[in-house]
C-alpha cells in the first residue's frame, strides 16, 4: 500500500522481516502520530509488523533526533544490497496526498515500515511476497522542505 504517490519499485511490497534488526530511533512525535492512525487501522500483518517496530525503537524528543536517521516526511535514498537497485523515496503519513511526494510510500506500507527509524548506513532484511529477501540499506536521508 502507497499512499499519496507510487513507489519506484513495484516488488517492494513486503510482508514480514527476518530476524535481523538494527537498533531504530524514532522521534516521539513522529511516534504519537503513527500510534494514533495505528489505533484507527484495523489489524492486518503489516500493522503488526510496525507496530512491533515502534516497540523496539529508542525514542527522543524530535529537536534531538539526528540528521541521518529516517524519519516522517524524510526523503530517503537506498538500495538493495542483494540486487543493487537504487530506491528513492519520501516517507508520508497514511492519506498523504501532497504533490511534493510523487515518489512518496505510505509508513503503514511494509517498506515504510521497514525504513522508519534507521540511520544512514544501516541495513534491513525484509521478506516480500514468493519468498524473496531484500537487504535494504539506507544511503542518504534529506528533509523535505516545507
Amino acid at each position: 500500500m502507497s499512499v499519496g504517490g507510487i513507489f519506484v519499485n513495484a516488488k517492494m511490497n513486503q510482508t514480514s522481516t527476518t530476524t535481523s534488526k538494527p537498533a531504530i530511533v524514532i522521534s516521539s512525535s513522529d511516534l504519537d502520530r503513527i500510534e494514533r492512525f495505528l489505533d484507527r487501522e484495523p489489524s492486518s500483518a503489516v500493522t503488526e509488523a510496525l507496530t512491533e517496530e515502534l516497540s523496539r525503537a529508542s525514542v527522543l524528543d524530535s529537536e534531538d533526533m539526528p540528521a541521518n536517521v529516517v524519519t516522517m516526511n524524510s526523503h530517503v535514498r537506498c538500495i538493495d544490497e542483494l540486487t543493487g537497485q537504487i530506491f528513492e523515496t519520501t516517507l508520508v503519513y497514511p492519506g498523504s496526498s501532497d504533490p511534493k511526494h510523487t515518489k512518496a510510500v505510505s509508513v503503514l506500507a511494509p517498506f515504510g515500515s521497514a525504513i522508519l527509524g534507521l540511520s544512514v548506513g544501516q541495513s534491513i532484511s525484509w521478506k516480500v511476497p514468493g519468498g524473496r529477501e531484500l537487504r535494504l540499506r539506507v544511503l542518504e536521508v534529506r528533509p523535505v522542505s516545507d
